[in-house]
């Protein structure tokens, strides 16, 4: 696949969609300028959630983020997951597709769990290779997220931020850049988030994600089940800064709030990205 895609346009600040709020963005409509759906949950034959989100595309884009690709595993890639995958992006439009940079499962068994790659040549050859391999199959470029870590791998050549530019540089593909995963694994192995930052291609960022988490002092454990906390929103402004304006999402998956407090939260990112790119916090669907 070509190297040289068009950047998709910035589409604002949208949400997860979750199951919970289905019958509220129906039948009202919020404030929110669009939606990341997790692939898997709608790779399906049929029933209602196909049908909620058909109704929900005809009003919002819509991005698809995908939880099992497990991209970095060295085992075969799962055709049957790329198909289904193939034919639900051909369905459904979305302005991109992502997934996360790690492996998830061994020998067949999907772990549940997005799991960490040691940053060596020889893991980057191998990423490069399936990533082509992928976008080659789906048509389009792939976007990628960092993940959050808790161990790292004393084989490791490169830093992360070294590993993912160069394979953008490879392959082409996205970045979708989480601000959250960058802080909680900048503590947990202490490390400056803001070299992390400037170590990534500003021109390759496709979208953010900001998130809540867990500190436990020691470490800090990314549970995506409270709100985002000012350190995460400082290193926010701080990637505004870097990368300029980025379709950005609030990521919550577990102790879902109110719709209304999500729309909140989401207000928060509009005023810093007012502020930081001197645009207008209206919504960009306003």
């Amino acid at each position: 696949m070509s190297q040289s895609a068009q950047k998709p346009e910035f589409i604002g600040f949208g949400l997860g969609l979750r199951p919970v709020h289905y019958p509220e963005i129906l039948n009202h409509d919020p404030p929110v300028d669009w939606f990341e759906v997790i692939s898997e949950n709608y790779m399906v034959r049929g029933g209602q959630p196909l049908q909620i989100l058909e109704r929900i595309r005809t009003r919002y884009p819509i991005v698809m983020h995908g939880v099992s690709l497990s991209i970095a595993s060295t085992a075969a890639l799962n055709m049957d997951y790329l198909a289904a995958l193939k034919s639900l992006a051909e369905r459904f439009e979305p302005r991109w597709i992502s997934d996360h940079l790690c492996w998830t499962g061994v020998h067949g068994v999907n772990l549940h769990d997005l799991l960490p790659i040691p940053y060596t040549q020889e893991a980057l050859d191998h990423v490069t290779s399936r990533v082509h391999q992928v976008q080659d199959y789906l048509g389009r470029p792939l976007t990628l997220e960092n993940v959050s870590s808790y161990v790292s791998f004393g084989r490791s050549e490169m830093p992360e931020w070294e590993f993912i530019a160069e394979l953008t540089r490879r392959t082409g593909c996205w970045l979708l850049f989480d601000v959250n995963n960058v802080y909680v694994s900048a503590f947990n192995h202490e490390y400056d988030p803001r070299e992390f930052i400037d170590g990534i291609p500003a021109d390759r960022v496709l979208q953010f994600h900001v998130a809540g988490h867990s500190h436990m002092e020691t470490h800090i454990i990314d549970t995506h089940d409270a709100p985002v906390c000012d350190d995460v929103w400082d290193l926010y402004r701080y990637a505004l800064q870097r990368f300029g304006p980025v379709s950005t999402i609030i990521e919550r998956d577990d102790d879902i709030p109110p719709l209304a407090e999500l729309i909140d939260e989401l207000d928060i990112a509009r005023g810093i990205a007012a502020e930081v790119l001197s645009t207008p916090k209206a919504s960009v669907n306003a």
